[in-house]
């Protein structure tokens, strides 16, 4: 096995990172570390890492010394979109070197993706059926079952940590770049309504989800809100911002729905409360004619609710994953890699309120089958037993990189004239052109 120098840039808000390392060096390899705040530092517990105090611009050429200097073979980074992260994607493909990102998995719970190089709207993995069923052939159906469960209260305490390490060590990286739309402060002063509030919505949304499930008369559908601060929004859609997103979705919704169907917008659970939906939502129901047609809720069962929606609306949630287990409609307003034929709607949000199409099973099990052999990892970035699991298999899978990488640089291309005619339709011009 040749020995790898594997270099760690920004990552989550646990020890994961760590962990890998600790088994990179355990088989051989060299691990390093860059801290570019001090949330890095304040997670990385191993020595040597070293201290990137420059600026952004000049992070290219400190960052091309580096890896010619140590030899580096492979990047490891937490969200592809950091600004930080985009240049190490640059600079790795300039000097041959594997860069691989890690994030939540598409499948949930308890599962991360190991994608080379980016994923959403970057994503190399195939969008070719043909080539989806090949992958899944003789490979096991992936569990969905909780194994590594987390407490609220350790994620939370986790991302709290790790951000405002980020403004209160500032002193230490004065010239740090973050890419969170919103300062951590204010984000964090946003959730002290909702912590009184919790209970009551909770019950609020209880009482909504037993009605909507049991009153087969009134169909539903189902939009699922992300955070507002998901970068996939912004990397991986042509929207600015959910707002945006709800206007479409809202207006097609009162020009197409049938009178008796309503329009449930869920907040994504870990909303920080910043932007007051139920406001926009009532603001776009009376502009569109359609108040009293229009609920939002905080909390809900996401299982229960797609098992009896008669659609969901998302941007590029990974919501749309239990949708399509439930054999419930989806259609993706922005790019996902479970937006395909077969799986997703195809045909425009105008159409779909009255003829949405139902994803293939068989397909989507297939679907399922192959993510789950190739880009995901059974795993967790808090739990103990998750994190080591999770370890285990990515440093299992970097040291096979060519089989990995092989697939991206040859497998995504359909060669035959059925496969090709299926290729993914751009769903925001087809949108925005219906409306």
């Amino acid at each position: 096995m040749p020995r790898r120098t594997v270099l760690f840039l920004q990552g989550p808000a646990s020890t994961l990172w760590s962990e890998i390392a600790g088994r990179f060096e355990a088989r051989g390899h060299r691990a390093l570390h860059v801290n570019l705040s001090f949330g890095d530092w304040l997670f990385w517990r191993r020595r040597g890492a070293l201290n990137y105090r420059g600026s952004l611009a000049n992070w290219e050429s400190w960052l091309t010394t580096l890896i010619l200097r140590e030899g580096v073979s492979d990047i490891l980074y937490f969200a592809d979109r950091l600004p930080y992260h985009l240049v190490a994607a640059r600079v790795a493909e300039r000097h041959g070197v594997r860069v691989w990102a890690v994030e939540n998995g598409y499948l949930r719970p308890d599962w991360l993706t190991l994608e080379p190089v980016a994923m959403g709207r970057g994503s190399r993995f195939t969008r070719c059926p043909l080539t989806i069923r090949r992958l899944a052939t003789g490979r096991p159906m992936p569990s969905f079952a909780p194994r590594y469960p987390v407490p609220f209260r350790v994620e939370a305490t986790n991302e709290v940590a790790f951000n405002l390490a980020h403004v209160l060590g500032r002193a230490a990286f004065p010239r740090y770049v973050s890419d969170k739309a919103v300062a951590p402060a204010v984000e964090y002063l946003g959730w002290l309504p909702h912590l009184v509030l919790a209970g009551r919505r909770r019950r609020a949304a209880a009482r909504t989800e037993r009605r909507l499930v049991r009153d087969r008369a009134r169909p539903f559908f189902l939009v699922t809100l992300q955070m507002e601060t998901d970068y996939q929004i912004r990397a991986s859609s042509d929207f600015r911002g959910q707002s945006e997103a709800l206007e479409i979705v809202v207006g097609s919704f009162a020009r197409r729905a049938e009178p008796s169907a309503h329009l449930v917008i869920k907040v994504h659970p870990f909303d920080n409360g910043l932007i007051a939906w139920h406001r926009v939502a009532d603001r776009l129901a009376a502009r569109f004619g359609v108040a009293g047609r229009v609920v939002v809720i905080r909390g809900g069962s996401l299982e229960r609710l797609t098992g009896a929606a008669a659609g969901l609306v998302t941007i590029n949630s990974t919501s749309a994953v239990q949708a399509l287990r439930a054999n419930c409609p989806v259609i993706a307003l922005g790019d996902a890699l479970y937006d395909l034929p077969g799986l997703t709607h195809q045909a425009g949000l105008e159409r779909f309120w009255a003829e949405p199409q139902r994803p293939d099973p068989a397909f989507f099990e297939a679907w399922c089958r192959a993510v789950a052999a190739e880009i995901q990892v059974r795993g967790s970035q808090m739990n103990k037993e998750g994190r080591a699991a999770a370890a285990e298999e990515i440093v299992r899978r970097v040291e096979n990189a060519e089989r990995y990488w092989q697939l991206y640089d040859t497998e995504g291309v359909c060669l035959d004239a059925e496969s090709a005619s299926l290729d993914i339709e751009a769903s925001i011009p087809a949108v925005r052109a219906a409306g």
